[in-house]
């Protein structure tokens, strides 16, 4: 062996079990452990889990009984998922009613469900936001011209999901608070 080299391993030999092979696992339990697993690191819709299921092979049949288990002892709630949500996402992202409401729909929640979740959202909670937004922003826009900057900053908060008339309304605001007057116009929500 050269100098630095480390040794080689030798390969662990498996010792041979003795006696019958171990029957398949149930398939319920396989689906169960699967689900409960994926539910310890964070809330997840039925459709997210129906969806994990089929990907590892889980019969339909079986995944339908897991899952109306798991709601029927309140470990599944899509209402409960939505509405935690909408706030965490709304408080830590600042993301507005459109952005969470698409959200919820690609996690598989039924739009009832997400309209009364989103609805749950105070407006002037939204507005909160959106000026806290804009402000953070507004920041690192001094030295951009003012037509430039509220274009930005629309635009922003059209991505996160604000509304046209609120973005505007916000970002005129504040910028008049720093000396800059805009054009009056607000578009409707669809130019955004």
């Amino acid at each position: 062996m050269a100098l630095g080299q480390r040794p080689r391993r030798r390969a662990r030999e498996e010792p041979e079990r003795e006696g019958p092979p171990e029957p398949p696992a149930d398939p319920e339990s396989v689906a169960r452990t699967i689900c409960l697993n994926l539910l310890t690191t964070r809330a997840r819709t039925r459709a997210e889990l129906a969806t994990e299921l089929a990907r590892r092979d889980v019969d339909d049949d079986v995944a339908a009984v897991v899952l109306d288990r798991l709601e029927e002892v309140r470990l599944l709630d899509d209402t409960a998922f939505a509405e935690q949500w909408v706030d965490s996402r709304h408080r830590h992202r600042g993301l507005g009613r459109r952005a969470l409401s698409q959200e919820l729909r690609r996690k598989g929640v039924d739009a009832e469900t997400t309209s009364a979740a989103v609805a749950e959202l105070d407006p002037e909670s939204e507005r909160a936001k959106a000026v806290e937004l804009v402000r953070r922003r507004l920041r690192s826009l001094d030295r951009v011209e003012p037509e430039a900057a509220a274009r930005r900053l629309v635009g922003m908060l059209a991505r996160k999901g604000y509304g046209a008339g609120l973005a505007y309304e916000v970002v005129r605001t504040e910028m008049a608070g720093r000396g800059a007057e805009l054009d009056d116009t607000v578009p409707d929500d669809e130019a955004l």
